[in-house]
Formats: structure tokens, sequence, C-alpha cells
């Protein structure tokens, strides 16, 4: 019998229990499969954590994640807590909760399904061969900088620092060639280096570094013209490697060239194994409830947790498998179907997976 590994179930808010839900059917189904043993603790995260603890981060919600050996989360936020103060919205929450595990890296994969091109709303001959990784600084830059106002000679002035150490960049570049050498042997760095300051110290950091690796291709790009690039050339692209407020941005644009960003998977990596699993998407609270969201993009969450944390390639290869055998046979949710009336639903997309899950 496999060790029991612990993980901590953060459904969230909006569809995040409802694609969360299909998520563990998954890894009921992985048990059955191939006689792993998962031990599954629930706790409260988010906007709904706000309405029932007075926090988006109650303390044992981080005690629950301390414990475990993975996270995986739904969705949090939504407009209801829109107008709240700082410490009272859910992305409040995120950032602590990156902070507090130590989650210095966001992996993001975007990998183009030949049966999903006309979801995108690219040209398919230019899709074509498109699988890449965006692997984003997550716990610096403008994002944890200081942040104040200040009266100034044309009114009030609004100010966001961005700061990077050495350190901190050297722990997210190793990451990302290492990632780099496990697949095509190609790393982009993106930078603004033409003009920020962080940015030369990112690219010095880099070519320092990139001697280790000489059997990957370094690529340097300003961030904007890797805005540019993703659309016209995104399958040239192999690992992306950029900070925290780029990352965020490029990553949501490379999500967009799947088709629907309810396909993309992340993971966000400390030091070791551990990693808090979940899909790129939002809360959705447009459609919360109405059975309808796309739970692909959680169900490969957890595939990419057995291949980061638990190193279990048998089951995140069933996982994949199985979501490209119901793609293939026109099963689609209303975000990716070409004709919405035949759409189906959250649960019978997480039923079909898992039907078609096998050793």
């Amino acid at each position: 019998m496999a060790e029991t590994k612990k993980i901590a179930v953060i459904a969230g808010d909006g569809i995040g229990p409802e694609v969360v839900a299909e998520a563990e059917k998954v890894l009921k189904r992985s048990e059955e499969l191939f006689g792993y043993s998962f031990e599954l603790s629930h706790g409260l995260f988010g906007g709904i954590a706000i309405d029932q603890k007075g926090t988006p981060l109650p303390q044992e919600t981080l005690d629950l994640c301390k414990g475990a050996d993975a996270v995986l989360l739904g969705a949090v936020g939504g407009p209801k807590w829109d107008d709240n103060p700082k410490e009272l919205r859910p992305e409040t929450g995120l950032l602590g909760i990156r902070k507090a595990l130590g989650l210095f890296s966001n992996i993001r994969p975007a990998v183009v399904f030949d049966c999903l091109k006309d979801a995108s709303t690219l040209k398919p001959e230019v899709l074509e061969g498109t699988d890449l990784i965006v692997v984003r600084e997550l716990t610096g830059g403008i994002y944890f900088g200081d942040k104040f106002r200040r009266d100034g000679a044309n009114g009030q002035e609004a100010v966001d620092t961005c700061v990077y150490n050495v350190s901190e960049v050297e722990r997210i570049v190793r990451q990302a060639f290492e990632i780099a050498r496990t697949r095509r042997k190609k790393l982009a760095s993106v930078d603004k280096a033409n003009v920020l300051e962080t940015s030369r110290l990112w690219r010095e950091t880099v070519n320092r570094i990139a001697p280790e690796y000489p059997d990957v291709e370094l690529e340097h790009v300003l961030v904007d013209n890797c805005a540019m690039q993703l659309l016209r050339r995104p399958s040239s692209f192999d690992v992306i490697v950029t900070e925290n407020m780029f990352g965020d941005i490029l990553s949501d644009e490379a999500a967009m060239l799947t088709g629907s960003i309810g396909m993309l998977s992340s993971a966000s990596l400390g030091e070791g194994s551990f990693g808090l699993y979940e899909p790129v998407h939002g809360s959705a609270p447009d459609i919360a409830g109405q059975g309808i969201a796309n739970p692909i993009a959680t169900i490969l969450s957890v595939a990419l947790m057995f291949r980061l944390t638990f190193g279990y390639a048998d089951a995140a290869d069933s996982i994949e498998r199985a979501v490209k055998n119901v793609l293939d046979a026109g099963h689609r949710t209303g975000d990716i179907a070409v004709d919405r009336s035949k759409a189906i639903g959250t649960k019978a997309m997480g039923d079909l997976i898992v039907a078609a899950m096998t050793r």
C-alpha cells in the first residue's frame, strides 16, 4: 500500500466548490487504479472565509496547509468583496498564503489540444505545436513592494515600489533552467531591461547563471515583444521565466491561446516537493451554481500535483490521456463548445474523464 499523502482541499468561492468536486473524483479514481492513498482535509479560504471567519486566511486553514503534502485550491474572490478594505479582500489572502507557505514560483503550462484549435481566436496554423510553460516569480516585485500615497505638486500621488534581490532571481531562474532541461531545452527570460533597474539586475543574474546550463538555449525577450510574439509565434516558446507582474499578465495571455482559460492548470512551488495547485481561472461568480463550469483546469492541476509533488507519473499520464480522449470524442463544456447547445455540464465532464481513466 502506498504511503498516504495528505492533501489540503480549499474549494474557495464561486465555481471553486463545483470544479474541486470533480477533481476529488479523479483523486478517488487514482486510488482505485494505482493503489495510491490520499487523506483529504477541507478548509475555508477567500471570500467565504471572510464571511464566516472574518479573515480571508484563517489560522486553522493555514495550519491545515502547512501540515499537508500538497494543497488543492479552487478559486477565490468575487464582486461581493470588491469594496472591502485591503485586509478583508480575498486577493490579500492569496498573497498571504504564498508568503506563509514559501511559494516563490508559479508554473503555468499552456498546451493547445489539436481538437480545440477552433476554440482559439488565433488561426490553427499559428497555434500548431504550441506547448509552453510560463514560470512566474511569485513573492517579489511590485505586488509586494511598499505602497503609499503622498501629496505632490499637482495633487495626491500614488507610489508602488518594485524590489528584487539577487537571491530571489537566482532561485526562480535556476528552477526555470531545470524545467527547460526536461523539455526542449529552450528558455526565454522576459524583462524590461531597457527601462527598469530591477530588470537590469534580473538580466545580469540570468547571464551569470546561464553558463551552468550549457545544454539550454537562452533568449532574452523584452516583455512587450514577448506579448506580441506569443500571438505571432507561440510554438517557438518552450519555457518562459519572468518576474511577478509580467508573469501574471503573460500567463493569462498564454492561457487564451488554448481557447479557454478553463483549460489551464497551475502549480505554486517552494523549496522541496510541496506545492499548491489550482486552475488559472477565477471564481466566475456569474456562472456559479449553474453546473456549467469547465472542471478540466482543476483536474489537470491534480495531474500536475502528481508529477511535481508526488512523483506519480503513471496517474498523471492517466489523467492527461483521459482528458485528451474525452475531448477527442467531441465532449465540450460551454466555454470551449463551438455549438453551445450541445455543451455538457461540470459534473458530466468530470464523470466522463473519470470513466476514461485507465492504467
